[in-house]
């Protein structure tokens, strides 16, 4: 004889529901426990992928300024050999036109002297500068450091403290959304992303929706008592559950959760 498929009631969905709820609002308080913290670490190590780059591309600039001074400073000494040079040639000319055209030369060699010794001034000046951003970069990296670390650590105790019974709720949260029927999983879903403290299902509370100043009719109040029909709130769109049913569901789900603490 064939067994009888199980009827699942409005009840049993209220009670799937709320329970899913109560968990779900478990692995928010852990979430928000967090803050944002891992946004923070996140952006710092960012910040100092940056900072790195930054002070590595300070740093081949200064090489190069550095390497082009050295360059400079060999083409003084390059122009002040020449000038010996051509000022011992003009002792051996034979007539003015070979000496002046030596002195030309000695002329444009000083002159060449002049533009380096400038652009050395120049280069001079722009190490200081590019010294001076290196110091500051680093001074930054080692804050930037400093601060990561601080933050790691809280995010790591946090962790430490919470990572198994998040992942204990996540998977009981997968369990009891399974108990639900599609288009009611998807319905909870969607108000829980509408809403901001991620309530889809909620009580009553002093003749309101929890966390509502609207006071719901008697005449509902008595029908979501019943539990023969999904109730929802007029003014937030939120499922609403007796609070006999709640304060059942909220103490059977405690009781689940207590076992890994």
């Amino acid at each position: 004889m064939a067994k009888k498929a199980q009827t699942v009631t409005v009840e049993d969905k209220l009670r799937a529901l709320y329970d899913l709820q109560l968990i779900d609002s478990k692995i928010d308080e852990i979430r928000n426990m967090r803050g944002e913290l891992p946004l923070e670490v996140e952006d710092l190590k960012d910040e100092m992928v940056g900072l790195t780059k930054r002070l590595d591309k300070l740093n081949e600039e200064l090489k190069t300024i550095e390497d082009q001074v050295k360059q400079k400073k060999h083409d003084i000494d390059t122009h002040k050999a020449a000038i010996k040079k051509y000022s011992e040639q003009q002792k051996d000319v034979r007539n003015n036109r070979e000496f002046n055209s030596l002195a030309k030369e000695i002329e444009f060699q000083e002159l060449e002297i002049e533009l380096a010794e400038k652009n050395i001034k120049e280069f001079s000046a722009n190490l200081t500068f590019k010294k001076k951003a290196i110091e500051e970069t680093a001074e930054k990296i080692d804050f930037k450091k400093d601060h990561l670390a601080h933050k790691e650590g809280e995010l790591n105790n946090i962790l430490a403290e919470t990572e198994k019974e998040e992942d204990f709720l996540l998977k009981k949260s997968e369990e009891f959304a399974q108990k639900i029927d599609e288009r009611l999983l998807q319905a909870y879903q969607r108000i829980r992303k509408g809403v901001k403290n991620g309530l889809a299902v909620v009580s009553l509370e002093r003749g309101a929706a929890s966390g509502s100043f609207f006071t719901i009719p008697p005449q509902v109040q008595v029908e979501i008592a019943t539990r023969k029909k999904i109730m929802v709130d007029e003014h937030s769109g939120r499922i609403l559950v007796d609070v006999e049913l709640a304060e059942e569901e909220k103490e059977k789900i405690d009781k689940l959760i207590s076992k890994i603490k």
